[in-house]
């Protein structure tokens, strides 16, 4: 597949947790705030369980936050002190005009996971188009951008 995915190092076998903190905290870079349901795509992680136990040991630390974070799912969830203050300060925005529009295959096509719906399958023909957060088109490129006005952030029939 195309795409940002960072490499997975090996984690350090030496450390008493046989690098799962390693991992655990790759995952909060990528994210920014962590949960069960978003890592449903992530291949090599470890058990939520372990996850678990690292990230409350980073947050008995002090190096991460624990709380509600994202609404609409249950469980723990972990972030960044950077991660919270972007996501309050999303909040206050405008809505946008104009779209994104990434790859299926990007770490961000979370659609299915995060959003209502089925999930994008991971092709590397495919884009999403999302506006304010939500996906509005799902296809080929050129598919997705004659469907897109620019300007207007509004998807034509």
């Amino acid at each position: 597949p195309v795409g940002r995915w960072s490499l997975w190092r090996n984690g350090d076998p030496g450390a008493p947790d046989g690098g799962t903190e390693t991992l655990a905290r790759q995952l909060l870079q990528r994210y920014g705030v962590v949960f069960r349901e978003l890592l449903a795509r992530e291949t090599r992680c470890p058990p939520w369980r372990l996850l678990l136990q690292a990230y409350r040991r980073m947050e008995a630390r002090g190096e991460i936050r624990g709380g509600r974070f994202v609404s609409g799912f249950v469980g723990e969830q972990y972030a960044l002190p950077d991660a919270v203050e972007a996501v309050r300060s999303v909040r206050r925005l405008a809505p946008d005009k104009e779209p994104v529009i990434v790859s299926c295959t990007d770490p961000l096509n979370l659609v299915g996971i995060l959003t209502p719906g089925p999930r994008v399958p991971v092709q590397s023909n495919q884009s999403i188009a999302y506006l304010n957060g939500a996906p509005a088109e799902i296809g080929p490129l050129g598919n997705v951008l004659s469907r897109i006005q620019p300007g207007t952030g509004s998807v034509s029939s």
